[in-house]
């Protein structure tokens, strides 16, 4: 063992993670190791403190202790993300240990008892602002990890929580299992009527790798999307509709077999619980305690007012759907699997554009390279491969982010969909910038998404609405790698409020439907031909089609998690299923199939960090407009502008309050106008 663990990369502390000889039997004995070795230094600086604790002497080598330990685990979740398989088992036994040992640390008096007396130091207010604002976010958060209970009380709320990170975890699992476990084998092409040629070629690709004839459709993103977008075959859709909305779920072809409902029921119970124990009266109240709407009446009102904004748009849009299926389409009455489909066909009748017309114009390379040149016009940095970086797939790409000819962070890229690999797409911290006892550290970031591989003859060409998510993935990049903060707690996207975090990401959207930025984005893969003019009039008229119907799902999605959150004793699968019907009531515009579960694989409130946090994305929505509205006014690549939102929001971190650094910015308080402009919504 004393062997494995000397070899242990793991254990090292390098620059970029060692993919190259990282193993899963590593995982573990590096987790325990350097657990004990956190344990040991928080008692050690405690010690050392006495009465007269300092930054230097608790806090300091504590980040320090912490950061390694966070260098080991990144790598070990990450790649149970990306890869699965193999990483699984010793990824759950990791966050168990994780789990715990943040759990004991959220719940030390002695360090709690660190954090108020330098929060009350006559000096407190002279130090650097990323200090003082890394102990009071320890203070809330120690408070809200349960330090100020006591006896069985606080034992219950560490049992919650390594209970929840399993559950998190199993939830997970659960949707990848059964988003694995189903495909549909043809060798009939006929069947498949209406599907574009890139996806066809994914599809019969995958079945020669499975030894099969014909196509192999599955419920991975682009496949399920090219499916219900495209395939004229009514009763293909039916079916991988079908599978795909009872995932994990007790009904669909893999009835019972991942079903997430008990799940969801403990979570729930358990979070409730646990707020309690704080003395508050529901999750949702937990949740609000760290981000920056003040109250659920806050969040609750913010909600309800879009979506009396947006519906009656979004019945408008319907309408017009179901009258164009009819008279064009000879379809009676539109069933949920047709919703997708015939939007295409009505979106292609009104505006003759289609996103498989626009794929040509948007190969991977040049949409890369647009990217990148847009990075550099509005804040000066540019993106530069380094081949000789050991990554963990040979799809993964490493690029150093530079400001002149200096590194200043660095981030690997993962674009495409693969066996194993969980779906959507992401942010993710491997390094954080911080100023250790080596010197200064560099932000590193994983991009990951799930785009269509290159075929044989071409490179993968993207939609224009993968196109805005690389764009959205990248801008969630910057915040990470373009921060100036060297305070682990706040640097980055760190201490950031989770309803302010999507502001960066959904803010760099904006380009993709510009046509001076889409002039570097775009380009057809065979010719390099820029985007036709006629083709970009086309795009842009359809920008907000159905943007109000888009918009009430957004906020379908959000209501329902905030009121579920917002119950007092969480809720059983039968209770689940009442609240997300009554919400649809109120909000939807679409018709629902009986069997659908979406909510048991909504894996962002089970399995990630928006629990009573969803309406996130709308609340930054408002935010990123309202930014973007300055660049309206000044010019889309004005280098002042640019500059201005890189020092006031990229650079800043979770150093300073979200409100503050907006107002900064903008110089006023968010507006929602920018956001019903946009989505041209009165």
């Amino acid at each position: 063992m004393s062997e494995t663990l000397w070899s242990n990369p793991l254990l090292e502390s390098p620059v970029l993670p060692p993919f190259d000889r990282i193993q899963p039997q590593f995982a573990e004995p590096a987790i325990v190791e350097l657990i004990d070795k956190c344990r040991e230094q928080l008692r050690k600086g405690l010690e050392n403190a006495g009465e007269k604790p300092t930054w230097e002497n608790t806090l300091a080598p504590l980040e320090e202790a912490q950061d390694q330990l966070g260098k080991a685990f990144n790598p070990v979740s990450h790649l149970n993300s990306v890869l699965s398989g193999d990483w699984r088992a010793p990824y759950e036994a990791c966050l168990a240990r994780v789990t715990e040992y943040w759990t004991e640390v959220g719940q030390d008096p002695d360090l709690y008892a660190v954090y108020r007396t330098l929060a009350k130091a006559p000096d407190f207010a002279a130090w650097p602002q990323a200090r003082q604002q890394a102990v009071r976010h320890g203070l809330r958060d120690m408070h809200l990890g349960g330090v100020s209970l006591e006896g069985a009380a606080r034992e219950r709320f560490a049992t919650i929580s390594k209970r929840l990170a399993e559950l998190k975890s199993k939830f997970a699992n659960n949707v990848l299992d059964a988003t694995n476990a189903w495909t549909l084998n043809t060798e009939d092409e006929s069947e498949l009527a209406g599907i574009p040629q890139t996806a066809l070629a994914t599809a019969q690709a995958l079945a020669e790798s499975k030894g099969l004839k014909g196509w192999l459709l599955t419920l991975d993103g682009p496949c399920f999307l090219a499916v219900m977008t495209h395939a004229d075959n009514r009763d293909l859709r039916h079916k991988v509709s079908t599978a795909y909305i009872t995932r994990a779920s007790d009904v669909g072809p893999n009835r019972g077999e991942f079903d997430n409902a008990d799940v969801m029921a403990e979570i729930l119970a358990l979070r409730a619980e646990q707020a309690h124990l704080l003395g508050m009266k529901n999750y949702a109240e937990r949740s609000l305690a760290s981000k920056m709407a003040q109250d659920p009446a806050e969040v609750e009102a913010f909600l309800w007012d879009l979506a009396k904004r947006a519906r009656p748009a979004a019945v408008k849009e319907f309408a017009e759907l179901q009258a164009f299926a009819v008279a064009e389409l000879g379809i009676e009455q539109l069933q949920p699997w047709d919703i997708a489909w015939a939007a295409e066909k009505l979106k292609q009748t009104r505006y003759a554009v289609s996103q498989e017309e626009l794929r040509p114009y948007f190969p991977y390379p040049k949409v890369l390279q647009g990217l990148f040149a847009v990075a550099e016009k509005l804040f000066g940095v540019t993106a530069q491969a380094d081949d000789s970086v050991a990554t963990y797939h040979p799809d993964v790409q490493f690029y150093w982010l530079k400001r002149g000819n200096e590194p200043i962070a660095g981030f690997y890229l993962d674009p495409y969909a693969r066996e194993n690999k969980r779906g959507g797409a992401w942010m993710d911290d491997a390094r954080v910038r911080r100023q250790s006892v080596a010197g200064l550290q560099l932000p590193i970031a994983y991009l990951v998404c799930n785009f269509s591989s290159p075929s044989k003859d071409a490179p993968a060409l993207l939609t224009h609405y993968e196109v805005t998510t690389l764009f959205h993935e990248f801008g969630h990049g910057l915040h990470h790698m373009l921060t100036q903060v060297d305070v682990a707690a706040v640097s980055g996207i760190n201490g950031v409020a989770w309803d302010a975090v999507e502001l960066p990401s959904q803010f760099l959207e904006n380009w993709c439907w510009e046509p001076e930025a889409l002039a570097l984005i775009a380009g057809h893969y065979e010719t390099g031909e820029p985007l036709p003019q006629a083709l970009l009039d086309k795009m842009l008229a359809a920008k907000n089609f159905q943007s109000a119907m888009f918009t009430v799902r957004q906020l379908e999605f959000a209501l329902f998690d905030f009121l579920l959150h917002s119950r007092p004793e969480g809720a059983n699968s039968l209770e689940i299923q009442r609240l997300i019907n009554d919400v649809r009531e109120k909000v939807s515009v679409v018709p629902v199939s009986p069997e659908n579960r979406f909510q048991n694989s909504f894996s962002h409130i089970f399995a990630g960090g928006y629990a009573a946090g969803y309406y996130s994305y709308k609340w930054a929505e408002v935010l990123s407009a309202d930014a973007f509205s300055l660049f309206e006014e000044n010019g889309i690549f004005d280098p002042t502008t640019g500059q201005k939102f890189l020092h006031t929001v990229l650079e800043q971190g979770g150093s300073r309050d979200a409100q503050d650094l907006f107002t900064e910015f903008r110089g006023r308080g968010p507006k929602i106008d920018a956001l019903l402009r946009h989505s041209g919504i009165e």
